[in-house]
């Protein structure tokens, strides 16, 4: 449950919501949109310079089918919304949170009074900011998360994480919410740094995210296998295990990612390298035998393409 400071901010029936109690049948469009578009603008939600803001979500009506030029990000403070995002509907529960990339089209249903739900209206470049302290988490999966949010094609992807039970996450939300109303000096670098906790936080709950797309869900199955199983997993056995015919599910890794399942295990094990040479005090021997290179002057070419120099030159150019 969310402290209760903040709820106390939250809760109360908004000027939006009380014409809706006295009698009005839908939203204000005006609030979001411009005239005669269902593309919820960022620029009616944020102010002049502001990258991210948070507002509650408004209750007691339907909101129609839309779409928004920003990424929006939901935060279920208490009870439950139902959205209808790119045809599949979704319940948010308490504690849990709603990804929607650029352009995804959402309806949702009425919320009543103890539903209670904020919205993070984000742009882009906010994530730029935020996530360089991420650079040695760059994997696969963390490619393909982050990229299915900041894409602006019309097949805008949305994630929905069930993480209301790890308070690791439920805490940085909270204080991203409080840093966002009720301001703080250096809140923008505050809430990039906080961004990019929760997100270190959410790749570690993968196996909280529901996707509602078929073919998304087994490449996020492809790339979780091999940012676990990067040193000796092999295609065939995730196949097997998938119960997928090989031949298909290779086809599919290259069509949905551009990349096949080899290039995806040599960019997790040369990530993985990079962090260790950079981290530790491990040989270089060591270190290529650990990410699954036993053939060394192999591991060093492959490094060298990759990074633009060798491992040795890598680990002692590398700031302290």
């Amino acid at each position: 449950m969310i402290n209760k400071e903040l709820m106390d901010i939250l809760a109360p029936i908004t000027k939006e919501e009380q014409a809706i109690l006295d009698g009005r049948h839908d939203i204000d469009a005006d609030i979001y949109m411009d005239a005669g578009s269902s593309t919820i603008n960022s620029k009616k939600l944020l102010s002049s310079g502001k990258l991210i803001t948070v507002r509650p979500h408004t209750r007691f009506v339907h909101f129609p089918k839309h779409s928004h030029n920003f990424i929006e990000v939901i935060y279920m403070c208490s009870g439950t919304t139902t959205h209808i995002v790119n045809g599949n509907k979704l319940v948010l529960k308490e504690g849990e949170l709603l990804f929607l990339g650029q352009n995804a089209n959402q309806e949702i249903l009425p919320a009543g009074i103890n539903d209670i739900a904020v919205n993070f209206i984000i742009l882009p470049e906010f994530f730029d900011v935020s996530l360089v302290m991420l650079k040695d988490e760059e994997t696969p999966l963390r490619a393909f998360i982050i990229n299915s949010l900041k894409s602006n094609n019309s097949n805008s992807s949305y994630m929905h994480f069930k993480v209301a039970d790890v308070l690791p996450i439920q805490n940085l939300v909270e204080n991203l919410i409080w840093t966002l109303i009720k301001g703080t000096s250096n809140k923008r670098k505050i809430n990039s740094f906080t961004m990019g906790l929760i997100f270190l936080q959410l790749m570690d709950y993968t196996d909280r995210l529901v996707l509602y797309d078929k073919e998304e869900q087994t490449i996020l199955k492809v790339l979780k296998y091999a940012d676990e199983n990067y040193r000796d997993g092999s295609l065939t056995e995730l196949a097997s295990s998938l119960h997928y015919d090989f031949s298909w599910l290779s086809r599919e890794i290259k069509r949905k990612t551009g990349k096949t399942y080899t290039e995806i295990v040599q960019e997790k094990r040369l990530s993985q390298a990079s962090f260790l040479l950079t981290n530790t005090d491990m040989n270089i021997s060591d270190i290529a035998n650990q990410v699954g290179y036993d053939n060394v002057s192999y591991f060093h070419r492959l490094f060298k393409k990759r990074f633009n120099m060798s491992p040795y030159k890598y680990k002692n150019s590398t700031p302290e």
